[in-house]
């Protein structure tokens, strides 16, 4: 799910600031400590590779997100595809591959046990 910065619901304008909230923007439940992250991607990154071996050769964590520059496509299990360009805030459920169209970076906030052994399984991938 992604959400353009102009299509979040202003709660509250007032003179030099503008309050905008999305609500329902996916649910925690069942997970414990979360990580914040800042990722820094090049065009042409792809996944794809670095995930073979996962569940479904997919990222299986579940990430909150906003794009501060560039744009990135996932893909997931089903083959469905949704891109996220700057400004975007996002919701990318486990199930994904991604892949970079123009330079990127974003700020995500995952849980941490699930992401770290998604980030350790491709750490591991590099190293071979």
């Amino acid at each position: 799910m992604k959400v353009a910065k102009d299509d979040v619901d202003v709660r509250l304008q007032l003179p030099g600031a503008v309050i905008r909230q999305r609500l329902g923007f996916g649910s925690v439940a069942g997970y414990d400590q979360i990580s914040a992250e800042h990722f820094s991607l090049s065009k042409g990154v792809d996944t794809t590779p670095l995930f073979k071996g996962l569940d479904h050769d997919c990222c299986q964590c579940p990430h909150w997100g906003y794009v501060l520059e560039g744009e990135i496509t996932t893909t997931n299990a089903q083959g469905r595809k949704e891109t996220v360009r700057k400004d975007d805030l996002f919701y990318w459920p486990p199930g994904h591959n991604v892949r970079v169209e123009e330079d990127a970076a974003i700020i995500m906030f995952s849980p941490q046990h699930e992401h770290s052994h998604v980030i350790d399984h491709m750490v591991k991938k590099t190293q071979r």
